[in-house]
C-alpha cells in the first residue's frame, strides 16, 4: 500500500501556513545527506578494492616474470651441459664401443696395430716384374682365343640372328701325311684336296667374317635404342626436376565435399574420423607423381598429355564461416585452386567469400560441381571420367544436371565469372571450368586432376619452376605427443635441414631455434592427422611438413620461416621476419578483464578471438593445449573483478582433473565441444540467460530517461497525485522517479505507480504518448498546486546506481534516449564511476 500522507491538524489548533511542516523538510534533508554519504562510502570501498586487486596482480605478474626468467637460464644451462656432454662424448666414442664389446666377452682386435701393419703395407716397395716377350705359338694362340670371344660375344648379343655355318670347321690346308714325291698323281690329288680345303676355309671365314658383322650392326642398333630411350627417360627426368611440386588450395561452403573428395584419391577416411564430419584444421597431403600417373592412366589415353611435374600438394581447409583466416592462409599460399560446390545447393555464403579470396590473392581456380550422384536416378560408374559417365546417363538425368549446371553457371556469372564444362571451353584463360565429380563414386576425380596439372603445365611453368631461395610459410602451431609444440608449414621453394638455426616471428618478439626433427605424414597421407612420421635429414620443395623444434609456442601462423647462416645479422634477420606479426595479445583486453580461452591449435583459436569479438566479449587469457589448474587460478581472481566473464571456453583439448575440481568447487562455468559452432551455440545461450538475469535484478534499481510536459490541472492534488501528462522525449516506465526543478535544484515528487490511456492500463508511454499518471507522493509531501504547477517540467530523477544499471538495457534505448540521458547526467551533476 502507499504510505499515507500527513495528518490533519487538529480541530481548535491554528491553521498553519502553505508547505511541508520544517521537520519533515529536515528530515528529507538528513536522509539524502545519508544517502549520499553511503554512496560516498561505498565508492571509497571499491576504490580500495580495485587497488588492491592492481597490486595483487602486479605481484603475480612479477612473479610469472622471475619464474619465467629462471626457466630460461635453467634452459640455457641445460642446453650448455648438453653441448659439453656431447663434444667429449665424441672425442671418447670409439674406445667406449671397443671397451663395452671386450666387456661383454667379444675379441677385440688391437686397432692401433692394424692400422700400423696396413700402413707399411701400403708405404713398402712392390718389387717390378719383368715382362716377357711371347713366343710366336703363344701369339697365334692369343689371336684363337680373341677371335673365339670375339665370335662368343657376337653370339651373345645376337641371339635372334640365324646361324648358318656354326656346324663347319676350317682344317688345316697341309695337313697330309707326305706322299712319295715320284708318285706323280698321288701328288696332283694331294694338290685338288688342298686347293679344295683352302676354298672352303676362305669360305666359312667370309661366312664368319660376315655374321660377325651383321651381328655388330645389330648390336649397334640396339645400342642407338637404348641410348634414345636412356635419353627420352632423361629429358622427362630433367622436365620433372626442374619442376616443383604445383601448390593447390580446396576452398569451398561446410560440408560441400571438399575432404571426401581428396578421401577417393587417397584413399583415406580422414573425414569420417573428424568431430561432427567437418574440417576445423587446415592440412595438407602430397601426392606424389606416380599416384597421379596411374589416377589419369585411362583418361590421358584419350588426351594424351605429358605429365612434368614431380607431385601435387593439396592444401585442405576448413568451410565453416568461423575459419575465415584459415581459408585466407591457405589461398595466399596455392598456385592454382578448386573451388568445391555442391550441385544441389550451388553457391553459398562461404563458397562467395572463397571467391573474393582468390580474386584478391589473383590465383586461377577450377570449379569442381560436386555430388552428382545425388542426382535423381542416377546410375554411378565407379572412377570413370565425367564425360562418358554423363553420355551412358537416362535422358532425364541428363536433362536434370543441365538444369543444375545452368543455375549455377548463373550464379558464377552474378559473381562476375563466365563459365563453362571443361570439355567445351575452348578459352581456358578467361572463362572458368568446371568439371563435375562425385567423391562417392569417384566418377570425374580423374578430370580434375589431369585438368589441373595440365593447367599448370601449360600457362604456368614459370611460377612452379623449382628455385634454391628459401621460402616457407608457417600454416598451424599446434602440440604433437612426443615432439612438444610444432609447426605444420608449406615448404614452397628452396632446401630446408635437421639442425639448421631458423627465425620465426613470434607473439612476443622473434624466435630464434633450431629444428630438431623434420617430419612428414606417410605416402597420400593428411599432415593434420596424427599417426606415424617418416623422419628426414633433407627436405626439398614443395612438400607440406612438420617442424619440431624448442621455444615454438607463440609463433604466428601464417608468418614466414628464415634460415640463420653462419654470419648473417640476427638483427636484420629479426626484423624482416617481424614484419608478419600480428600478435594474438593484440586482441586480449587491456585491462585484463575478459573470459578464458583454451584450444587445441592456433588456427582454433583466431576464430574464436574473432567470433568473440564480433559478439563484443573481452578475452582476459588465450592459449593453446591442454587445460590446467594455473588455468583456472586467473579465473577465480576474475570471479571477484567481472563475474560475469568467469568463464572458461575449451575447444577440443583435455581438461585436467584439478581444473574440474576448482571450476566445480567455485561454481565457474565450463563449456567444450568437439566442434567450433557447438561451442558458439553454448556461449552464446549462456550470454543471453546470464543477461536476462542481470536485467531482472536491475529493472529495480534501472531508470529510463523521460521528460514530461504536464497538459492540464490535476485530476488529484495530493497523494497519490494523478496527471495528465505528454511525453515530451524519453520512455515513462512505472517505477520512474519523478522530480522537477527549482534553480539548480532538483526536487523529487515520487515514483509513478501505473499509467492509463483511454482508460486502459498501459506498461511504457513513448515520445508523443498523451496519457495520465499516477504518483506516490507520501514520502516527498508533495501536492499539485502549491510545490509545482502545470508549468513546470517533469523529469526521470536519475543516479551513478540508475546509470549503471540502465546500460544493460541499451538494446531498448533509442539515439534520442541516450542523448536525453547524457543532458540528464550533465544537469544533475551525476557523480562519475
Amino acid at each position: 500500500m502507499p504510505p499515507k500522507g500527513p495528518k490533519a491538524a487538529p480541530k481548535g489548533a491554528p491553521a498553519r501556513k502553505g508547505g511541508p511542516p520544517a521537520a519533515m523538510i529536515a528530515k528529507l534533508k538528513q536522509h539524502m545527506e545519508k544517502q549520499k554519504e553511503e554512496e560516498e562510502r561505498l565508492r571509497r570501498e571499491r576504490e580500495e578494492e580495485e587497488k588492491r586487486l592492481r597490486e595483487e596482480e602486479r605481484l603475480a605478474e612479477e612473479q610469472r616474470r622471475f619464474e619465467e626468467e629462471e626457466r630460461a637460464r635453467e634452459r640455457q644451462r641445460r642446453k650448455e651441459e648438453e653441448r659439453l656432454a656431447r663434444k667429449m662424448g665424441t672425442k671418447e666414442s670409439r674406445n667406449d664401443v671397443l671397451e663395452r664389446m671386450a666387456a661383454a666377452g667379444f675379441i677385440v682386435p688391437d686397432v692401433e696395430k692394424v692400422r700400423e701393419q696396413q700402413k707399411k703395407e701400403r708405404e713398402a716397395p712392390r718389387p717390378k716384374q719383368q715382362k716377357q716377350k711371347p713366343t710366336q705359338k703363344q701369339e697365334e694362340d692369343a689371336a684363337d682365343e680373341r677371335a673365339a670371344k670375339a665370335g662368343h660375344e657376337s653370339d651373345e648379343d645376337s641371339l635372334d640372328l640365324p646361324v648358318e655355318d656354326d656346324g663347319e670347321v676350317t682344317e688345316p690346308t697341309e695337313s697330309d701325311a707326305e706322299v712319295d714325291e715320284e708318285d706323280w698323281e698321288a701328288m696332283m690329288e694331294r694338290d685338288d684336296r688342298r686347293e679344295q680345303r683352302k676354298i672352303n676355309n676362305e669360305r666359312i671365314r667370309k661366312r664368319r667374317a660376315e655374321m660377325v658383322e651383321e651381328r655388330l650392326k645389330a648390336k649397334e642398333a640396339r645400342k642407338r635404342a637404348k641410348e634414345e630411350e636412356r635419353r627420352a627417360k632423361e629429358h622427362v627426368l630433367e622436365s620433372v626436376t626442374k619442376l616443383r611440386s604445383p601448390i593447390c588450395c580446396v576452398l569451398g561452403h561446410v560440408d560441400t565435399g571438399k575432404t571426401s573428395l581428396l578421401d577417393r584419391i587417397r584413399a583415406t577416411n580422414v573425414q569420417g574420423g573428424e568431430a561432427g564430419g567437418i574440417t576445423q584444421q587446415i592440412g595438407a597431403t602430397f601426392f606424389p607423381r606416380e599416384s597421379i600417373v596411374e589416377a589419369t592412366a585411362d583418361l590421358n589415353q584419350k588426351y594424351q598429355h605429358q605429365l612434368n611435374v614431380p607431385g601435387l600438394l593439396v592444401i585442405d581447409t576448413p568451410g565453416h564461416e568461423s575459419f575465415t583466416n584459415l581459408r585466407s592462409r591457405g589461398s595466399s599460399l596455392c598456385d592454382i585452386a578448386i573451388l568445391v560446390v555442391d550441385i544441389m545447393h550451388g553457391l553459398e555464403p562461404q563458397t562467395r567469400e572463397s571467391i573474393r579470396l582468390l580474386r584478391e590473392k589473383k590465383c586461377p581456380f577450377i570449379v569442381a560441381l560436386n555430388k552428382v550422384d545425388r542426382l535423381y536416378d542416377w546410375v554411378a560408374h565407379k572412377d570413370m571420367d565425367i564425360e562418358q559417365t554423363l553420355s551412358l546417363q537416362k535422358p532425364n538425368v541428363r536433362d536434370e544436371f543441365s538444369t543444375r549446371l545452368v543455375q549455377v553457371k548463373q550464379e558464377l556469372l552474378a559473381e562476375g565469372l563466365n563459365s563453362e564444362l571443361y570439355y567445351h571451353n575452348k578459352e581456358v584463360r578467361k572463362v572458368v571450368s568446371i568439371v563435375p565429380t562425385s567423391a562417392k563414386t569417384g566418377e570425374g576425380i580423374c578430370d580434375l586432376i589431369l585438368l589441373e596439372v595440365q593447367l599448370v603445365q601449360q600457362f604456368m611453368e614459370g611460377k612452379v619452376t623449382y628455385k634454391d631461395d628459401l621460402q616457407c610459410t608457417i600454416l598451424e602451431v599446434k602440440p604433437t605427443t612426443g615432439y612438444g609444440f610444432t609447426i605444420d608449414a608449406i615448404l614452397i621453394n628452396g632446401e630446408l635441414h635437421e639442425g639448421d638455426n631458423i627465425c620465426l616471428c613470434g607473439q612476443n618478439g622473434p624466435v630464434f631455434t633450431q629444428i630438431r626433427a623434420l617430419l612428414t605424414p606417410q605416402p597420400m597421407k593428411e599432415l593434420r592427422v596424427r599417426g606415424e612420421y617418416i623422419h628426414h635429414k633433407t627436405m626439398k620443395a614443395a612438400m607440406g611438413i612438420k617442424i619440431a623444434a624448442n621455444e615454438l609456442e607463440y609463433v604466428i601462423p601464417g608468418s614466414h620461416l628464415l634460415v640463420v647462416r653462419p654470419g648473417d645479422d640476427k638483427e636484420a634477420v629479426a626484423k624482416e621476419v617481424m614484419k608478419d606479426a600480428n600478435s594474438i595479445t593484440d586482441q586480449l583486453s587491456p585491462d585484463g578483464v575478459g573470459v578464458t580461452v583454451q584450444s587445441s591449435t592456433l588456427g582454433s583459436l583466431e576464430a574464436l578471438l574473432s567470433f568473440l569479438n564480433k559478439m563484443k566479449i573481452p578475452v582476459a587469457s588465450a592459449s593453446i593445449g591442454p587445460l590446467h589448474k594455473r588455468h583456472m587460478i586467473n579465473v577465480l581472481s576474475m570471479k571477484r573483478k567481472s563475474p560475469r566473464h568467469a568463464v572458461v571456453l575449451a575447444f577440443d583439448v583435455e581438461i585436467s582433473d584439478d581444473a574440474r575440481d576448482i571450476a566445480k568447487k567455485n561454481d565457474i562455468d565450463m563449456f567444450e565441444a568437439k566442434i567450433i559452432y557447438h561451442l558458439f551455440d553454448m556461449f552464446t545461450r549462456y550470454i543471453n540467460e546470464y543477461e536476462k538475469r542481470e536485467k531482472d535484478k536491475a529493472r529495480a534499481i534501472a531508470v529510463f530517461p523521460v521528460q514530461l510536459t504536464i497538459l492540464d490541472d490535476a485530476i488529484h492534488n495530493t497523494d497519490p497525485i494523478i496527471l495528465p501528462v505528454k511525453v515530451k522525449c524519453g520512455q515513462l516506465h512505472p517505477g520512474t522517479p519523478l522530480a522537477f526543478m527549482r534553480g539548480d535544484t532538483p526536487h523529487l515528487i515520487g515514483r509513478v505507480m501505473s499509467l492509463e490511456r483511454d482508460k486502459k492500463s498501459i506498461t511504457v508511454g513513448r515520445v508523443g504518448c498523451e496519457c495520465s499518471v499516477k504518483i506516490n507522493s507520501g514520502e516527498s509531501g508533495m501536492t499539485f498546486g502549491r510545490q509545482f504547477d502545470k508549468s513546470d517540467e517533469l523529469f526521470s530523477l536519475i543516479s551513478r546506481p540508475s546509470v549503471n544499471a540502465i546500460k544493460l538495457f541499451k538494446d531498448e534505448l533509442t539515439e534520442d534516449d541516450i542523448n536525453l540521458l547524457a543532458t540528464l547526467i550533465k544537469v544533475l551533476k551525476v557523480p562519475p564511476r
